[in-house]
């Protein structure tokens, strides 16, 4: 893909964005967008006072995209290529990490990248441009792989259905646009009663998460901001579905040293040294505001906590609830 896309005409809208800022105010300090995209939790980052925001992102087009914006900031803003999961590599001592797990309205809005199933184009799926395309995945993974893929990763109910149409689709001829593949998953489903969802939005989501192993980044970036945040920094997630939402709060909750109740009535148990205080102990999602001016944000949630002073450690990916495929951790 050559060349910078016209971005939408709609302005991209960053989710939960007020209340994320309150939870962590006062901004100041250096901070780290993992999930840079259209730049708008880096912009309002850096206009409620951090000194300093480090965009990170696995896509090419989001830089070139904020070459229209970012020399407003000067030296404040650094544009970093590269995932999340490897934040601390970038930097250290950090005050802030804000992740935003949402898919950027900018790639679903290219037909081209093939993330949409209602727009024809490639089946691609690809946030970094690069590795193994989801028309590779629907080509050469087993029925019994594409079905755990669509029932773990998407939460489709019908995943073997699916599975055995997409496969006995292929051998006729290869997989290789959205919109054929739409059409594979809604002749396995009835159609949707007004209200709600398209029938292939869990499965196209299952494909992306996998195409892109967007839960074991999670996962690592978790991790990764554990050991880049300074005592006293903040760690800020949006999330957008339950899987993510789970393991965000799973992780929150062991690293604060909560490890739940013998039974509902015994008091929680705490542990010695936690790594973070929950600063969030419910999720925040959008007030009536934010849903009229930006309906996407429905199902956002954000949770905040703050790093303590003990030595980061290591945690297994079952005990956040991350989804297992074929017995381990995709």
């Amino acid at each position: 893909m050559s060349g910078a896309v016209p971005p939408s005409d709609k302005p991209h809208i960053p989710v939960l964005l007020r209340p994320l800022l309150a939870a962590v105010s006062p901004v100041s300090g250096v901070w780290l967008d993992g999930t840079f995209g259209a730049g708008g939790y880096t912009r309002g980052l850096l206009d409620a006072g951090a000194d300093k925001v480090i965009g990170v992102d696995r896509d090419p087009l989001a830089f070139e995209m904020a070459t229209d914006w970012a020399g407003e900031y000067g030296d404040r803003l650094v544009m970093q290529p590269g995932v999340f999961s490897r934040m601390d590599e970038y930097a250290q001592d950090l005050d802030g990490v804000v992740l935003d797990l949402g898919v950027s309205s900018m790639q679903l809005d290219q037909a081209e990248r093939g993330f949409s199933f209602k727009k024809d184009g490639p089946l691609d799926m690809r946030m970094s441009q690069e590795g193994e395309s989801a028309a590779d995945l629907i080509n050469a993974a087993s029925e019994a792989q594409l079905a755990d893929i669509l029932f773990h990763f998407g939460e489709e109910r019908a995943s073997r259905r699916i599975a055995k149409a997409i496969v006995k689709a292929r051998a006729e001829d290869p997989i290789t646009t959205t919109l054929r593949l739409t059409g594979i998953i809604e002749s396995c489903l009835p159609r949707p009663k007004p209200g709600q969802s398209h029938p292939a939005t869990r499965s196209f989501q299952g494909l992306r998460i996998a195409v892109n192993a967007e839960y074991e980044e999670l996962f690592q970036g978790l991790m990764a901001a554990e050991r880049a945040l300074k005592p006293g920094g903040q760690l800020a997630v949006v999330t957008f579905h339950s899987i993510e939402d789970r393991m965000v709060k799973r992780f929150f909750q062991s690293r604060a040293g909560k490890t739940g109740r013998a039974n509902r009535y015994a008091p929680e148990i705490e542990q010695d040294q936690p790594q973070f205080t929950l600063k969030t102990r419910k999720a925040v999602g959008p007030d009536e505001q934010e849903l009229q001016e930006n309906p996407r944000a429905r199902s956002a949630k954000l949770r905040v906590a703050t790093r303590t002073e003990a030595p980061s450690g290591e945690i297994e990916a079952r005990a956040i609830g991350m989804p297992q495929l074929g017995g381990r951790a995709r």
